[in-house]
């Protein structure tokens, strides 16, 4: 039986599956067309709301921040060039523009779908990802940050999207499960934060293994498979018996409050155990050149002088930056 393209989730389709090509996008039933930024399909009573975006290196005057989003209306393609600067103001009467307004309106949620020529902190390598669900929160006409070839201004449809949480985002009882433990644990570490002020909130203890059991998702995965098991710290490969690597995907910037991480290949590093939890409690960070920085004793460990990045894995500069300021903002790290 064919799948429906429908408003939410797609049957058979999990947040963070990705497709080579947009013409599989589309196939998926994610998305309406091969090209267009904004999708759409008939509500219950006949009339086009959307209910898919694409975020692909569009107009300058978008932002993606992960959890939000700003996002510009669409144009015909006789008001803007083929670079897609815009040569004229934006239409709330076109369809795609119409479209994504009714969903806010009658609050629809609206699938995320980024591509390759996104914003490198969040976008894959060379391919496009299904992110998930956001909703719109607001919409307005703004004024472009280009103008036209003649210098007028231009005005523009612009939407902001926040993205829903975990427990919206999954689809089968076991998934909401999963969503369920980890704000569990999440509550547990607001209310002992409340209690001892000194208690670190980076995931520690049991919540820390509980955390890597749930969270080891597909875009961990992919960048396991693609270092082979290899940690990019000390150049460790773990093998069991039977022959297969062992290897733990790290969140740099980690999933959760208080850091709000996002789930995507650029945060995400392939570790053996040890440098693993070297990186959570702040003995290890990487620098801006990429060198490895011991902020502890290690002993015993053979750190690599640099992080070891292949081609397909875009690690960004932000979230390791992040990394760097939290651990420096708790002052030297104290060994025992």
């Amino acid at each position: 039986m064919e799948i429906e393209r429908v408003i939410g989730h797609i049957d058979g389709v999990p947040v963070g599956a990705v497709f080579h090509r947009r013409l599989n996008v589309m196939r998926a039933k994610l998305h309406q067309t091969n090209q267009r930024g904004i999708s759409w399909l008939e509500d219950q009573d006949g009339r086009k709301v959307g209910d898919a975006i694409v975020l692909h290196g569009g107009y300058e005057d978008d932002e993606d921040h992960w959890d939000w989003i700003r996002y510009t209306g669409a144009s015909k393609n006789e008001d803007k060039e083929p670079s897609g600067r815009l040569l004229r103001s934006q239409s709330w009467s076109y369809v795609d523009n119409a479209a994504l307004r009714l969903s806010y309106e009658r609050g629809h949620p609206i699938r995320v779908i980024r591509g390759y020529e996104g914003d490198p902190r969040y976008s894959p390598f060379d391919s496009y990802r299904y992110d998930g669900l956001y909703m719109i929160t607001g919409v307005r006409t703004a004024t472009s940050k280009r103008p036209a070839p003649d210098g007028s201004p231009i005005d523009i449809c612009q939407f902001d999207l926040r993205r829903l949480l975990g427990r919206e985002q999954v689809q089968t009882p076991l998934e909401r499960r999963v969503a369920d433990v980890l704000a569990e644990l999440d509550d547990e570490q607001d209310q002992q934060g409340d209690e001892q002020q000194y208690v670190e909130k980076f995931p520690r203890s049991r919540s820390m293994r509980v955390r890597r059991l749930v969270r080891d998702t597909a875009a961990a995965e992919r960048i396991k498979q693609l270092y082979e098991g290899v940690c990019q710290l000390c150049g460790l490969r773990l093998v069991g018996p039977d022959g297969e690597p062992y290897s733990e995907g790290a969140h740099i910037r980690p999933l959760g409050k208080p850091h709000h991480g996002p789930d995507v290949e650029p945060n995400i590093m392939c570790l053996c155990p040890n440098c693993h939890v070297r990186l959570d409690i702040g003995a290890i960070a990487i620098g801006e050149d990429w060198s490895v920085i011991a902020r502890a004793d290690v002993s015993g460990a053979k750190l690599l002088s640099k992080l070891t990045v292949k081609d397909g894995h875009r690690v960004h500069q932000e979230h390791l930056r992040y990394h760097r300021r939290y651990w420096e903002k708790k002052g030297p790290t104290q060994t025992h």
